[in-house]
């Protein structure tokens, strides 16, 4: 008999004494925000002959970059107080864990982002992946926030089993503002490096590349569901 071999999965692992207090990771596609939500799929009010009115309700690569990998929340409340146009950030919270702290600024020197300083904030989840796997982090897709920006990285998980925490630039007014738990703050796109790994070519298309090309084109311009029919359903 042959054994059932177990699909790669990632692991998210944390302290004992936080399971169940600090808020654990969700698969994206479960944390769709609300504006996204109410949105109709067709604003009736802008439909014309020369206009389909579709909103991004029914664009699949925005909803797949959405709803790609997990997403790890805010473990507890945060206050971020933003002053002097971005330029002086402070932070408390009242959980016993850290939940901010700060880079030196000739750590980012030249970045566009200064004289905002760079800060921190500490995630309390261990992520693990199979052999062969790493993850990239970044601000979730598609969702800005108006309060902070998270600066993306990748790890290579499946070596560095340990606490990896997440940089980021305040971006809000000037003010205080509240960020409450389980927010998301950073979205985690784990991937074979083997399959990024792929060597480019630049050249021409030939003329079969071009009918291909337009024939996707019109198909698509003929029916709104073709992408997520043709292409997306059938991976």
């Amino acid at each position: 008999m042959f054994a059932l071999r177990t699909p790669p999965q990632i692991e998210f692992l944390c302290d004992p004494a936080d399971l169940g207090v600090i808020a654990a990771p969700i698969p994206a596609r479960e944390v769709l925000p609300d504006w996204f939500r109410r949105l109709p799929a067709v604003d009736k009010q802008h439909l014309s002959t020369s206009d389909n009115a579709l909103t991004v309700k029914r664009c699949m690569p925005f909803l797949d970059a959405m709803t790609t990998g997990w997403v790890i929340p805010l473990a507890a409340t945060v206050r971020l107080e933003i002053a002097d146009g971005g330029q002086t950030v402070h932070s408390g919270w009242d959980f016993d864990r850290t939940m901010i702290s700060n880079h030196h600024a000739y750590q980012v020197a030249g970045h566009p982002a200064q004289p905002r300083p760079p800060c921190k904030f500490h995630n309390h989840w261990t992520i693990r992946t199979p052999k062969g796997w790493s993850c990239l982090f970044l601000q979730p897709l598609n969702r800005p926030n108006g309060v902070f920006e998270i600066a993306a990285g990748v790890v290579d998980t499946d070596s560095y089993t340990s606490l990896i925490h997440f940089p980021f630039f305040a971006t809000g007014p000037d003010g205080l503002h509240t960020l409450e738990k389980g927010m998301p703050l950073a979205q985690v796109i784990p991937f074979q490096r083997s399959s990024v790994q792929l060597p480019g070519v630049v050249r021409a298309e030939t003329p079969a590349e071009a009918e291909s090309r337009v024939r996707i084109q019109r198909a698509t311009a003929a029916s709104d569901g073709w992408y997520r029919k043709e292409a997306r359903d059938k991976r």
